[in-house]
């Protein structure tokens, strides 16, 4: 238990000063905030209307009415298949721990999000970093991911789902930058700080697995 917890630990902070530095990064507008404006010109000029129709529906799956309908449907569906509680408690843990850090995020940076005439219709006014919609996707995600490797045995269908799950985060994220709805740090200081939380739930649900284990056993 120990073990795991200190990798947990590292994991998480490693996420987490990773996150930290794309925040800083933004702050002295440097580095990696140096591509932001790069890449949103690069998705100005790559943008047709069949292109931006098909990246607008891949962004809504995760944001706005269709993503809680979309993570309930998978909790519920997860329950059923494993025929346990797990789902129905660490799927809204997960959104709810995601949901805060957006909140806050946004509360404490309260950038601008890119200029409306670089953007797709319809247009976004909460305050871009990070981005909401990847940090949720990246959390659901590896939270639907985490319990699907646990109901199955095969080492091909995990890897198949591990991928399914980084490329709807990546997707998202992405889709974000691609109609200018949020500047490429948004995306990316979303994608760390989705995995640092995602770490701390799946590390506790390990360690509390480990704890009744060894109470069941004692009791024998």
């Amino acid at each position: 238990m120990w073990v795991l917890l200190a990798v947990g630990a590292v994991l998480t902070l490693g996420f987490s000063w990773a996150g930290g530095e794309v925040y800083e990064s933004v702050v002295q507008k440097d580095q990696l905030a140096a591509l932001d404006q790069p890449v949103l010109t690069w998705a100005v000029a790559a943008r047709t209307p069949a292109l931006d129709t098909a990246v607008t529906v891949v962004t809504n799956i995760g944001g706005g009415v269709i993503a809680p309908i979309v993570a309930a449907v998978a909790m519920v569906l997860l329950a059923v298949w494993m025929r346990h509680w797990r789902p129905l408690v660490l799927v809204p843990a997960a959104a709810l721990g995601s949901l805060l850090a957006t909140i806050f995020g946004k509360q404490l940076t309260a950038r601008a999000r890119p200029p409306h005439e670089l953007a797709v219709p319809p247009y976004e006014y909460s305050a871009s970093f990070p981005s909401g919609h990847t940090l949720n996707a990246t959390v659901i995600a590896g939270i639907v991911v985490y319990l699907v490797c646990l109901r199955v045995r095969s080492a091909w269908t995990r890897a198949a789902v591990i991928c399914l799950g980084a490329l709807y985060a990546l997707a998202i994220g992405l889709s974000r930058v691609f109609l200018g709805h949020h500047w490429l740090t948004d995306v990316v200081a979303a994608w760390f700080l989705g995995c640092a939380w995602l770490t701390v739930v799946i590390i506790a649900h390990q360690v509390f697995h480990l704890v009744r284990r060894a109470r069941a056993e004692r009791a024998t």
